[in-house]
């Protein structure tokens, strides 16, 4: 049988997973990503843990839920005493390295508290979330060691700020910046050339890592930052679609609407996308960005193929969220549609044990969470399961029989620092926050303060037909509800305790002491 011993996690930010071609779309041809679920197996009900880039990634890297790990938006930090894969593996005498996008924000207060020297190597590692950096990137906002923009630099791209002014601008009619921000300016092509575009450049880092590290063991994670926005691409990806059938618009179901998202219809992002004319502009530009990404990941499974790799390497392929695309009236992500909550989810076990499930699909409902609990088996690591609440999908991978396999998934969504939360008049000591229950048939939306959501799933894909104050429902609701109840008193809070320690613990007590006794 193949020994695994690397482990690849590629990561799409902001990629629907019904925009690949192994996942249905009728135009976008993805056949580097169809190749991968040919030999792997691909998960049709894949669930993130948040609709939103830091808490879903906070998920993937920890193993735990959002109320678990407390990073519940983007940029609240991690408490310092939170663990991810990376401190696992470190634990273990290995490294998970990285390339590109984390989203990860360290608990400077808490790092502040305990003393740590800045420039020691356990500050390094809980800056970065126990990740060890190769390259991050993280658009417009600081990265750190191995900047793009210093990359860009280096290339001989000049200005305040090249990656907005190149990798992300195109060029008007009279030569000046167009900005990506502006989707107006979608049809552009960006001012970078392709061969230094963010995803080339993650991609050209992966390889130099993967080719030096020989066959020595490695763990890394390539984090694209597309196809999330701005929504511009180089050339020839910028016009690829122009032309092309983008796809039915979801129509807007604003009669009767439930607050939370009739308040979701105020931000800008809903303001813009609520226009068809905006839809059909930035929907080509967004296949593009995606047909990139699958013509670069040609390149590193051609790599992994001819070294070797493919032989004893776990790669897990997803996304940290979908975009909404105009669908509904809406942009962006966050709200529970399964434009955003859904995301591919493709796992490569390359064991002979593996070998009956090539090919195939798994209706199984898996989440985020079970990214590090899959990698530490793969790896042979122990998974601390006083710690981690997903599951390792090895057994669904290996078709072992399978007890008890979850009868749900769960998704979380705390707007408090968005504007609807102003739209509704809410304050900040309220608890503006939404859970998703996805069942077999159901999606139950719990909302504190406003009246639950409901959709048939089975009858109701598309989810325009919102059950939640439909009194013939009720029983449903209740089932569902006590679904979410019977979860959220399940977490994992006892993090301080192994399960071996407890098991020693168990009606063991220190000696001298005599409890009870006659």
């Amino acid at each position: 049988m193949s020994k695994i011993r690397n482990f690849l996690f590629i990561m799409a930010d902001q990629l629907r997973a019904d925009y690949l071609s192994c996942y249905g779309h009728k135009v976008l041809h993805t056949p580097h990503i169809d190749g991968l679920a040919a030999r792997g197996v691909r998960f049709t009900r894949a669930y993130v843990q948040s609709g939103v880039c830091g808490p879903s990634r906070m998920s993937y890297y920890t193993g735990r839920y959002p109320s678990s790990h407390g990073a519940t938006w983007n940029f609240i930090p991690m408490p310092v005493d939170e663990m991810g894969l990376g401190d696992y593996l470190e634990a273990e005498g290995r490294s998970l390295h990285l390339v590109g996008k984390t989203h990860v924000e360290p608990d400077r207060e808490g790092m502040e508290r305990l003393g740590l020297d800045p420039a020691s190597d356990a500050a390094a590692l809980l800056r970065e979330g126990g990740f060890r950096v190769i390259a991050r990137h993280e658009g417009d906002l600081p990265s750190g060691k191995e900047d793009y923009k210093a990359y860009l630099e280096r290339q001989g791209y000049e200005g305040e700020d090249p990656w907005l002014e190149y990798a992300n601008s195109g060029r008007d009619a009279r030569g000046r910046a167009a900005s990506g921000w502006l989707m107006r300016n979608a049809h552009l092509p960006a001012a970078v050339d392709e061969q230094h575009s963010e995803t080339a450049y993650a991609t050209d880092e992966a390889l130099k890592f993967i080719t030096e590290q020989g066959d020595q063991p490695w763990a890394l994670h390539l984090s694209y930052i597309k196809p999330h926005w701005p929504y511009i691409v180089p050339a020839p990806y910028h016009d690829m679609y122009r032309e092309a059938d983008t796809g039915e618009i979801l129509p807007a179901q604003t009669r009767d609407e439930h607050p939370v998202l009739k308040a979701y219809r105020k931000h800008d992002e809903a303001l813009s996308f609520s226009r068809p004319e905006v839809v059909r502009h930035v929907r080509p530009t967004y296949m593009g960005l995606i047909k990139q990404i699958d013509d670069h990941l040609g390149r590193l499974f051609t790599l992994l193929e001819e070294s070797g790799r493919m032989e004893d390497t776990l790669i897990v392929f997803c996304a940290d969220h979908g975009d909404f695309l105009g669908d509904r009236g809406f942009g962006e992500k966050e709200l529970f549609f399964e434009e955003v909550q859904r995301v591919p989810f493709i796992v490569y076990d390359p064991s002979e044990q593996a070998d009956a499930t090539r090919g195939t699909t798994s209706r199984r409902l898996v989440e985020a969470v079970d990214v590090v609990p899959t990698a530490l088996e793969a790896l042979g690591v122990e998974i601390p399961r006083h710690r981690v609440e997903g599951r390792s999908l090895l057994p669904l991978t290996r078709k072992q029989p399978v007890k008890d396999w979850r009868r749900f998934a769960i998704s979380e969504l705390d707007y408090t620092a968005r504007r609807a939360r102003k739209v509704l008049r809410r304050s900040l000591d309220d608890n503006c926050r939404g859970w998703m229950v996805r069942s077999d048939r159901w999606k139950f939306v719990y909302w504190d303060g406003y009246r639950a959501q409901l959709f048939d799933m089975k009858n109701d894909p598309k989810e325009l037909h919102d059950l939640g104050a439909d009194p013939a429902h009720a029983e449903v609701r209740e089932e569902h509800q006590q679904m979410l109840l019977r979860w959220m008193l399940s977490r994992k809070s006892r993090v301080a305790a192994t399960y071996k320690r407890l098991d020693f613990m168990t009606d063991n007590l220190p000696p001298g002491i005599h409890i009870g006794q006659w």
